[in-house]
């Protein structure tokens, strides 16, 4: 059991103690937000002797019983943000398939580490347009139609769209009047087909560049990954 639980450890981007608890490494920040990181993973031999509050009703021990805590990202740069992130975001999805439960907790670890950033969540295909799925931030625009705005033309295109000003932007669709830049990454699955898009908004112009891209389109990733294992 206890090399199952390094090992179960090790693949979710986390070390383990011993004693069945996972901890990220942790050093003091140099970035203005900070990041949930898996702190405890309540495996098997543990959750046998937990009270049946923590159980599921069928009295067996729930394996996906997790307890979160803010921890900071180390990081000095963009791009050594964005690799963090992605490892926390590789340990926060681990083990869980649920499509609304990883976007509602994926949606939650980018807005709280991300900084200057004012909306972040997904849409996904409905009918002939999007609908809004777990989002972070002021209450969103519910539907989109086929190809309008900034997701409309990634989810047409399937290419990532950074818009440096949306004022500029034809047919930008203002779900927030606070926004003033926009990155936007399609979903694309294995078999070419579109799950969703990651749609992120800063109240900053030209808030998002290269490197967001890069670093936003690795962490999209993670997310297809966990969803589709």
């Amino acid at each position: 059991m206890q090399t199952q639980r390094v090992h179960a450890a090790r693949q979710a981007g986390v070390a383990d103690d011993g004693q069945g608890i996972a901890r990220a490494n942790a050093a003091p920040a140099r970035l203005s937000r900070r990041v949930f990181s898996c702190v405890r993973v309540a495996f098997p031999s543990r959750l046998a002797r937990r009270p049946r509050s923590l159980r599921d009703n069928t009295g067996f021990p729930d394996t996906h019983t997790f307890m979160f805590e803010a921890a900071p990202i180390v990081a000095a740069d963009k791009s050594g943000l964005y690799a963090e992130l992605a490892q926390q975001a590789r340990g926060l999805l681990h083990g869980e398939k649920n499509l609304i439960a990883n976007a509602a907790n994926f949606a939650a670890l980018v807005y709280h580490a991300l900084p200057g950033i004012n909306w972040c969540g997904f849409y996904f295909p409905d009918g002939d347009g999007l609908v809004v799925g777990p989002f972070q931030g002021k209450p969103a625009c519910v539907r989109i139609a086929h190809g309008r705005g900034v997701c409309g033309a990634a989810a047409v295109s399937r290419q990532t769209q950074v818009v440096p000003d949306v004022n500029a932007f034809p047919d930008h669709i203002f779900c927030d009047g606070a926004s003033r830049s926009e990155i936007v990454v399609p979903l694309v699955r294995a078999d070419g087909s579109l799950l969703g898009v990651w749609d992120v908004d800063s109240p900053s112009v030209a808030r998002f560049d290269d490197d967001d891209r890069a670093g936003m389109e690795a962490l999209c990733a993670e997310f297809l990954r966990a969803c589709a294992n």
